[in-house]
């Protein structure tokens, strides 16, 4: 399975030379395309405006779809087939072949030039082997350079005499250096993966995947694989991506408009409660204290308290209808409000329903009485003053915010609500010191609002999305994945993590107790074990405190074939370990590729002086990397998710102390030393902990 370079003296009868012009006919079969939308003339087919601002708008997506990126290869991979399509074939004709691509071409006829990624006739690119060729003869890699196709590899996949082997190619681009956002993996998806990509609409599926084991791009990947085969349904019901803050988000934020798909919406948690809670949020909570909010049991305290507001009528309502008046008797009203509880629906349709059972309390006694009331005398009914106020009195509308500012503030009211669920020690702990006036003047933090939005869901319930995708998962809490959770009730989810990379005191301990929290636990748990961005030698070393942080957790194994650079470097007096740092940025930056310096959070400013002190300048996480700015600073507690050539780690015990435990602080450890694609340098003063040091 040689791979062919590309030689400027070829001619057209050289396999690389036609490859070469069947990229240049396709590039020109899309700009056509493109053009042939552009063309298009709406004004007779669009019955008024806004039909017209619809159809305007989705023109021009997909006028900005049709774009041939210039640095991004229309194709990656050719399949030829050995038979026509056949009851346990795959698809294809004898002697025709398919060119795999990240979006399909056709030429003016309508035949296709490239075919799209996530067809169907696409997939045994990514499955077939020697061992099972899914009726391909012969699979094809492309090879580029700036966007220009300079090689190929070929597998002839039924041919018995030619050994299998591992794909150069494949290794080059997994390998390449890493400049800018996140890149897609769809020319170099592998066989377990493309199983989650390919993976239904209506099931859920939660990933563990340790660093390196390309979970994140498999989520990606998956809803733009979503999104061909559900067109329609999910442009009803919407998809999103949520990630663990903007920084991650940023650098993910191209990976889909490289396959063609521009409208999936991107958030954190955050973000997501904000919207609904409508608080600033302007404090924080010690761990004890976000620990207990996070935990479940919170869910029941504020089902308690929504229905605390429930009062059991003890009047009569009288309505007055011209000269007559109905009264409905207060163990009527009653039952009506015990059935309406009973039922256990959303506390704001049971307050909009009860006026109408009322109201049709009163219909039923004026039917008897001979007289034909109908719909429109219902609703009059329902809105007279008497049963407005009787609904006010029974049923009062409850602010989330207000009740969960009550809940934090009356000491009286959390304990009625949450009696023999939290303890008087739990209920002293997130309760608030210096109880706020107000809505607006209290200090929320980011977990209190998340009991906002569970209260608000509890009033009326939340949107569902079509599907959603949340990445480094094991950072949630259990009210946090009832919070994204109420955001697919009736879609299906992707769940991507890795224990081990859990760096919150309420990260999760188990992947099945996650989902019955999310409410999908029927989900499939997949496993990816094979790393392909980190260095063997690297993620060997890292997994030396597996033990520790997730015990019984499987290492990940790279099948990267070069072990890369790891160099521990000990530095004699902590105050010479700065300029050692910058030292060996500097040996960094001389390679090829990104660079990445990760410190604990506390010495990030340190650091950033000495860089500056010495001419560097540095990017922050999420902030693209280019040709001429190749340094990050990374806090520990942005490193999650991101990805650099080379990484100097400063002061690994400095990373682990500043977490409020020790099994927390490993873990950060554990994803600071996984960030490397080419080469880790680790600088220390202080011993090193855990089994690191040994």
């Amino acid at each position: 399975m040689p791979a062919h370079a590309s030689d400027p003296s070829s001619a057209l009868d050289d396999p690389l030379a036609r490859e070469g012009a069947h990229l240049a006919s396709s590039r020109t079969a899309l700009r056509a395309m493109r053009e042939d939308v552009k063309s298009l003339d709406i004004r007779d087919v669009t019955a008024n405006w806004v039909n017209a601002a619809v159809l305007g708008a989705q023109i021009e997506e997909r006028i900005r779809a049709l774009a041939d990126l210039a640095h991004t290869p229309l194709f990656f991979g050719r399949l030829d087939y050995l038979h026509r399509v056949g009851s346990d074939r795959a698809e294809g004709a004898e002697g025709e072949r398919f060119y795999i691509g990240r979006r399909h071409v056709h030429d003016t006829e309508g035949d296709p030039m490239v075919v799209d990624w996530r067809a169907p006739v696409s997939q045994p690119f990514y499955r077939a082997s020697k061992k099972d060729p899914l009726d391909v003869g012969l699979r094809r890699r492309f090879g580029y350079t700036g966007g220009e196709l300079t090689a190929y590899e070929d597998e002839h996949l039924s041919d018995p005499t030619e050994a299998a082997r591992t794909s150069k190619l494949l290794q080059a681009e997994i390998e390449r250096p890493r400049v800018g956002p996140m890149r897609d993996i769809v020319a170099t998806i592998q066989p377990e993966q493309d199983e989650i990509v390919r993976s239904g609409l209506g099931g859920t599926v939660c990933v563990q995947g340790g660093p390196g084991t390309g979970k994140t791009a498999v989520g990606l990947h998956r809803v733009a694989y979503l999104l061909y085969a559900h067109r329609e349904r999910l442009a009803r019901t919407g998809t999103l991506v949520i990630g663990p803050n903007k920084s991650f988000l940023h650098y993910i934020e191209q990976v889909l408009p490289a396959l063609g798909e521009l409208e999936v919406k991107q958030a954190t948690v955050d973000d997501l409660v904000a919207r609904v809670a409508q608080v600033e949020v302007r404090g924080t909570d010690e761990a004890d204290a976000a620990i207990i909010k996070g935990d479940a049991r919170m869910a029941e305290v504020l089902r308690r308290a929504i229905r605390s507001h429930v009062t059991m009528p003890t009047e009569p309502v009288m309505v007055m209808r011209g000269s007559r008046r109905w009264r409905i008797p207060a163990y009527e009203l009653e039952e009506t409000v015990r059935e309406l509880l009973a039922r256990d629906i959303r506390y704001g349709a049971a307050h909009d329903a009860l006026p109408q059972r009322i109201a049709h309390a009163v219909l039923v006694r004026m039917e008897e009485s001979g007289e034909a009331p109908d719909d429109r005398v219902q609703d009059a009914v329902a809105r007279n003053p008497a049963v407005k106020a009787a609904v006010k009195a029974i049923w009062p509308a409850v602010d989330p915010a207000k009740l969960v500012l009550r809940l934090l503030s009356d000491a009286d009211f959390l304990a009625e609500q949450a009696r023999d669920i939290l303890s008087a020690r739990e209920q002293e702990t997130i309760r608030w010191a210096k109880p706020a006036r107000s809505v607006k003047s209290a200090k929320w933090s980011a977990a209190d609002t998340v009991l906002i939005d569970e209260a608000s869901d509890l009033v009326s319930r939340t949107h569902s999305l079509g599907h959603v995708v949340l990445d480094e998962a094991q950072d949630l809490s259990p009210m946090q994945y009832r919070a994204v959770g109420r955001r697919c009730t009736t879609g299906s989810a992707t769940v991507l993590g890795d224990l081990a990379q859990g760096t919150t005191p309420w990260a999760t301990a188990n992947w099945p107790e996650a989902l019955r929290h999310l409410g999908k636990a029927d989900a499939v748990i997949e496993e990816l074990t094979a790393g392909f961005r980190v260095p063997r030698d690297v993620i060997a070393y890292a997994s030396l405190l597996l033990p520790v942080i997730s015990p019984g957790l499987a290492p990940v194994s790279s099948v990267r074939e070069s072990p890369g650079s790891l160099a521990v470097v000990p530095v004699e007096a902590a105050e010479k370990l700065p300029s050692a740092v910058v030292a060996a940025c500097e040996d960094s930056l001389r390679h090829e590729g990104s660079t990445g310096l990760i410190a604990a959070d506390a010495r990030i400013p340190t650091l950033a002086a000495a860089l500056t002190a010495a001419g560097h300048a540095y990017l922050a996480p999420g902030e693209e990397t280019t040709a001429d700015a190749r340094l990050t600073l990374v806090p520990a507690s942005l490193a999650k998710g991101l990805e650099y050539d080379y990484v100097v780690l400063d002061e690994p015990a400095a990373v682990v102390s500043a977490e409020p435990d020790e099994r927390t602080g490993l873990r950060r450890l554990y994803v600071s030393l996984t960030r490397a694609v080419s080469g880790l340098t680790i600088l220390h003063a202080e011993p090193l902990p855990g089994a690191l040091g040994v």
